[in-house]
C-alpha cells in the first residue's frame, strides 16, 4: 500500500510503522466548542474535528498504528471526568494510548496517579498556559513529585506572549527533580527553539516533532535532533491542530537516515510505551 496525497506524490510506502506521540480528543458534546478554543488561541484554523474516529481516519492514511491520546483539565474538578473519557477511548480502541491530566489545585493527587494507573493510563497531559501555571511553580511541585518513577508527563512547551512553559523553567524543574520522565513538546518550545537549543538539548528530556514543522527551519530541526540525540525524539502530530498527511510531508522533508526515521516515528515511542513489535 502507498499513501498518496491528492496530486500523487507519496508519503509514506506503507511499510514505516507510525506512532503519533501528541493527539488531543475530546468528547462529542464539547469537541467542537474546544477546538474551536484551542484555534482561537493559537490563531489558526484547526485541520481536522478531534473526535477519536476522525483521528483514525485521518491517522491511517500515513499508517499509523498507534496514537497518544490526551485532554486537560482547565479545572480541578474536571481532572475525573477527563481521565475516566480518556480510559474509556482508549478501552473502546486498542490503537489508542491515553495519557491522563492533573491539576495543581486538585486534592489527593497521589490517589488520582493511581487511578489513572489502575485505569491503564500511560501518563500526565499538562499545558502551563491553558492550565494556568509556570512549569517551575511551587504549587506544581507536588505533582511532579507523585509523578516522578510512576508516570512520565508531556510538558507543553513555548508560548509567543507568555513564559510560563519555557525551556529554562522546564530545566530547573529536571535540576530539581531528575527522576521525572518528561516529554517536552514541540521541539522543547514553541516559537522558543533557540532557548530549547540552550537549556533542554542533550538533557535527560523527550521532545517530539508537533506543531514545529510547518514553521521550523528543517536546517535546525536537524540540528536540535542530532544535538539532543535521535533516541530522544518521537513524531507527533498535535491533532486535530494539523492533518496527518501534511505532517508527514513536513517530517519527510528532513534529511534523516532511514533508521533515524524508524526511530522516531516507531522505535523510540514504543520502546517508552513498551509496544511490542
Amino acid at each position: 500500500m502507498k499513501t498518496l496525497r491528492k496530486d500523487g506524490v507519496k508519503v509514506n510506502n506503507g511499510k514505516e510503522k507510525i506512532i503519533d506521540m501528541h493527539a488531543h480528543i475530546f468528547p462529542d458534546k464539547i469537541v467542537e466548542k474546544a477546538v474551536k478554543s484551542i484555534g482561537g488561541y493559537y490563531g489558526v484554523s484547526m485541520a481536522r474535528k478531534g473526535t477519536v474516529d476522525d483521528l483514525i481516519k485521518s491517522g491511517s492514511r500515513i499508517n499509523v498504528c498507534k496514537y497518544l491520546v490526551h485532554s486537560t483539565a482547565t479545572k480541578a474538578e474536571q481532572v475525573h471526568a477527563i481521565n475516566d473519557f480518556i480510559a474509556g477511548e482508549v478501552k473502546k480502541n486498542k490503537c489508542l494510548i491515553g495519557f491522563g491530566t492533573l491539576h495543581k489545585s486538585m486534592e489527593n493527587i497521589d490517589g488520582e496517579i493511581e487511578r489513572m494507573r489502575q485505569m491503564g493510563l500511560k501518563g500526565i497531559k499538562l499545558h502551563p498556559e491553558f492550565q494556568e501555571f509556570n512549569i517551575d511553580d511551587e504549587d506544581m511541585f507536588p505533582i511532579y513529585e507523585a509523578a516522578q518513577g510512576k508516570l512520565p508527563i508531556l510538558m507543553h512547551m513555548g508560548d509567543e506572549n507568555k513564559t510560563s512553559s519555557s525551556p529554562v523553567r522546564l530545566s530547573n524543574i529536571m535540576s530539581m527533580f531528575p527522576k521525572l520522565t518528561v516529554i517536552a513538546a514541540h521541539f522543547g518550545g514553541y516559537r522558543m527553539w533557540d532557548e530549547a537549543m540552550e537549556y533542554l538539548v542533550g538533557k535527560n528530556v523527550y521532545m517530539d516533532t508537533s506543531s514545529s514543522l510547518f514553521i521550523l527551519d528543517k536546517n535546525k530541526a536537524l540540528e536540535i535532533i542530532r544535538r539532543h540525540g535521535v533516541d530522544k525524539i518521537f513524531f507527533g502530530t498535535d491533532y486535530p491542530m494539523w492533518d496527518h498527511v501534511e505532517e508527514l510531508e513536513r517530517f519527510n522533508k528532513l534529511e534523516l537516515s532511514p533508521n533515524e526515521r524508524e526511530m522516531i516515528l516507531y522505535g523510540n515511542a514504543a520502546k517508552m510505551l513498551g509496544i511490542e513489535n
